[in-house]
């Protein structure tokens, strides 16, 4: 939970240094932050102020985000904050111009956004053979899956390309920008694009370098890495 990550994002957009905003979520939860129901509000409240401020940005459900919604259990799950979560994802959604706007996947040009990753072995199971050469109809097909299949560990919610052999959807054609595993670094392997460089450890030490990618939707080129004070 880190409320300065909308202060910052807010300052790139309102600097011209990138044309909108994709949050790949996972707003609630952290280590050994349960009780720290202020955090959970604050984290939130950034959030839907960002929304409100800047109303192009796309949201992609996490696991942390879903799993209060479903009360799955997660790592970090805090009973403490569960109504926060709740209340707050929805005034979230609500402040958004259009529902179509906050989904597991999300596409511009030609970069998919999504949380965790999507392999072509999870279309094949999961999207008619018939709609699964055509991008919008795989994602319009994916985004209304219902919860016990989005919480698979398969999923593009959970899945992590990073440590999987598994061929990528898209591949050659669509490069996936994705969040969910900390890396240190961000990195471009395949067609997939790591983000999740603001984790922390257990300890609650960094991970990653805490810079927003600037992404070009056309070619997948990272053309900027930012790290901004606020």
């Amino acid at each position: 939970m880190k409320p300065e990550m909308f202060v910052k994002a807010a300052k790139i957009l309102d600097a011209g240094r990138a044309d909108r905003a994709v949050c790949l979520m996972d707003i609630p939860d952290d280590w050994k932050q349960e009780l720290n129901l202020d955090l959970y509000t604050r984290t939130f409240d950034a959030a839907i102020k960002f929304a409100k401020d800047h109303p192009d940005t796309l949201w992609c459900y996490g696991n942390h985000d879903q799993s209060y919604v479903w009360r799955f259990l997660e790592t970090g799950y805090s009973y403490f904050a569960e109504s926060i979560v709740n209340s707050k994802l929805i005034t979230l959604k609500r402040s958004l111009d259009s529902q179509d706007k906050i989904a597991y996947i999300h596409r511009i040009d030609n970069t998919l956004f999504l949380h965790g990753g999507l392999t072509n072995e999870f279309v094949m199971k999961h999207v008619d053979k018939d709609k699964r050469d055509d991008v919008d109809q795989v994602i319009r097909t994916i985004n209304n899956l219902n919860e016990e299949i989005m919480w698979g560990i398969d999923s593009p919610m959970w899945f992590r390309p990073q440590s999987a052999p598994d061929p990528m959807y898209g591949s050659g054609k669509y490069i996936q920008v994705v969040g969910h595993t900390p890396v240190e670094q961000i990195t471009r392997e395949g067609n997939v694009i790591s983000t999740d460089v603001f984790s922390l450890k257990r300890d609650r030490t960094p991970i990653g370098s805490r810079k927003f990618p600037v992404i070009d939707t056309q070619t997948g080129e990272v053309t900027e890495q930012i790290d901004i004070d606020v």
